[in-house]
Parts: structure tokens; C-alpha cells; sequence
């Protein structure tokens, strides 16, 4: 697979997967500073939920390093270097949750030799890359017998190593399924208007040799009224505590169409993007991107000049649309307020 991101300890850089250029170009960009990583973020270098995760914790690392540099007191520096990071993407809460685990890290040994201090940081960052990777393995393996033998399954966006550490948190429960035998047939809507799914699924897939057919996002009804799809499968960006699932925008849609026709849906995403401070996704924030991504496609206008144009990043799906939600530590159904809770709890 292609490595998303990885650290050069050595040089002190994070390299992230140019994410916007793929699949014509595999290029990486180099970030030096806790601001460049927030850049990265904030431009899609890097995308996905637990890859932005990770990404973030570097980021707060090379913060670090700044502020040992910097004349003005470490606490203060540090504040701005997470209030940064923060702001880069509103809606992914793994990103929040890996920005929370490394100020515990940074206020623990904020006391101890600076040295000390820096690589306990380091460490931390290191740990929560490697944990990833490990909570997509363990997804698949929970998530692959829910998809069918033989069937067809629906995906929508990037949830695979591309929107993470590496195997993938939807697209790892699908790499399982296949691995263990089960013969499925992945669709794989483009995603408009980045065109995760066009760009970045269907590259990923092609890799791995799992058999892909593209769909236009407006063709999913189509195939479900064919019979063509058994089950349905996406990442997520921010989980409520009832369930309720903020995913790339469109997924709400292909819930309701999946419910009219029985077709189950699944949310498969880490223990991390489980928010239970939020009741429900009323309170989930969503991010609205530049105009452009609509009007524009890959530099050229296509759209009527002048026009007005709406462009959230993601929709909520309620709960009573999803089937089950896969994790790194089992699968949760209904009533979610209950497994959810559980589940994060657990050891």
C-alpha cells in the first residue's frame, strides 16, 4: 500500500501523500512546522479522519520543536501551536482527540528536562501512528462477516489507507472480506466534488487487485433497484452518542435509498471518532469548503459565472439508518446511546 504519511526522525519531517494530485502523480510534501501540517490539513493534502489524527500529532511535535527555539515561554507557544491545529478541519474529531492526547503528554512533562519533554512528545505521536494502523486491522476483522459472499458492496468517499496510517477503516473491512474468501464485487461512487472516490478509492482498490466499478453519486438508487448491491459500507468523520454519523457529504442519501430498498448500512471507524460529549448530530459541526470545488473542476470552470453555490464537506446520517457500527473494539447496534458507551469504555 501506499504510505499516507510517515516521519523522517532524522530530519525532523513529516511527509504527507500529496493526496490532491493522485492517481496521476505520487508526490509528497514536506512539513517542517506545526504550521505547514495545519496547512496540509486545511488544503486536503492530507484527508480522512485517523490519517488527520496522526498528521495533527506530528504537527504538534514539530511544534514543540519551535517552541524550544522560541524566546517566549514553552506553555504559551504550545497553546498557540494546538489552537492552530485545531482549526484546520472543524468535523473530523479524531482530530481533536489526537490534539487532547499529545497537550496530556506536553502537561505531564512539561516539568522534566526539555529534552525529555520533546521526545515524550515524540513518542506519543509515534504510538498513536502505529495504533492506527493496528485499530484498522482489528475493524476488518470485525466488520468482514457482515459483508456479503458473493454481493455487491457499496462504498462512498476514501476510507481506506489513504484516510488513514494504512489498511483502511471501510476499505479495511472490505481488504478482510476479500482476504477471507468472500468474493465481493466493491462500488465505488466518484464522490463529487472532490472526487475522493474517483481519484482515490478506485486507485486503491485497483492496487490491491479487489474488483471496482465506478459509479456516478447519482446512480446509486439506480443499482440498489437492480438488485446489484447487498451492503453498504463508509467511514465516518465524527460519531454521536446516539449513533448519529457525520461522513462525507452524500452519505445521509444513500442511507435513506439503501433503507427503502433493505440493504444494511455500515459505519466502520475507530473508538476515536466516537464523540459521546455530543447527544446527537444536531451538534456535530460541519465544515463548508471554497465555492471553487464545485464550480471549478481540476482548474477549469464549469459552471454558470455568478452562480451561488452551496459546499458542506459532510451531512449527518441519524442512527435509525445505520445497521451496525464497526470498531477498532467490536461492532455496536442499536440502542447506539448504550453500545457506543460500552464500547469507548472498555478496555
Amino acid at each position: 500500500m501506499t504510505e499516507t504519511l510517515r516521519f523522517d526522525s532524522s530530519s525532523s519531517e513529516l511527509h504527507l501523500l500529496d493526496q490532491r494530485i493522485l492517481p496521476h502523480q505520487t508526490a509528497y510534501i514536506r512539513c517542517r512546522t506545526h504550521g505547514e501540517v495545519a496547512d496540509a490539513i486545511t488544503t486536503m493534502v492530507v484527508r480522512g479522519a485517523p490519517a488527520i489524527g496522526v498528521a495533527a500529532a506530528y504537527g504538534v511535535y514539530l511544534g514543540a520543536l519551535e517552541a524550544l527555539k522560541n524566546q517566549e515561554s514553552i506553555s504559551h507557544t504550545m497553546e498557540q501551536v494546538f489552537a492552530l491545529l485545531a482549526a484546520s478541519r472543524p468535523t473530523a474529531v479524531n482530530l481533536f482527540w489526537a490534539i487532547e492526547k499529545m497537550r496530556r503528554v506536553s502537561e505531564r512533562h512539561m516539568t522534566a528536562d526539555p529534552q525529555i519533554w520533546r521526545q515524550a512528545l515524540l513518542e506519543e505521536a509515534l504510538r498513536i501512528h502505529a495504533d492506527d494502523v493496528e485499530s484498522n486491522r482489528r475493524m476488518g476483522a470485525y466488520g468482514a462477516p457482515l459483508l456479503p459472499a458473493g454481493g455487491g458492496v457499496l462504498t462512498h468517499c476514501n476510507a481506506g489507507a489513504l484516510a488513514t496510517a494504512g489498511y483502511g477503516t471501510a476499505l479495511g473491512v472490505i481488504r478482510s472480506a476479500v482476504s477471507a474468501g468472500r468474493g465481493i464485487q466493491v462500488y465505488a461512487t466518484e464522490t463529487r466534488p472532490f472526487l475522493q472516490g474517483a481519484r482515490l478509492t478506485a486507485f486503491e482498490l485497483l492496487q490491491d487487485n479487489i474488483p471496482v466499478t465506478l459509479l456516478c453519486d447519482n446512480m446509486v438508487g439506480s443499482l440498489m433497484a437492480q438488485g446489484k448491491i447487498q451492503a453498504v459500507v463508509v467511514g465516518a468523520d465524527r460519531i454521536a452518542a446516539n449513533g448519529d454519523t457525520a461522513n462525507k457529504i452524500g452519505t445521509y442519501t444513500i442511507a435513506i435509498v439503501a433503507k427503502e430498498h433493505g440493504i444494511p448500512v455500515y459505519i466502520a471507524a475507530p473508538c476515536s471518532t466516537i464523540d459521546l460529549q455530543i447527544a446527537s448530530g444536531d451538534q456535530i459541526v460541519i465544515e463548508q469548503r471554497d465555492p471553487a470545488e464545485v464550480t471549478h473542476l481540476q482548474g477549469h470552470h464549469i459552471a454558470a459565472a455568478g452562480v451561488q453555490v452551496e459546499n458542506p464537506s459532510f451531512d449527518v446520517t441519524p442512527a435509525r439508518f445505520i445497521s451496525a457500527i464497526i470498531t477498532d473494539k467490536g461492532v455496536a447496534y442499536p440502542p447506539y446511546r448504550e453500545t457506543l458507551a460500552q464500547l469507548v469504555g472498555s478496555d
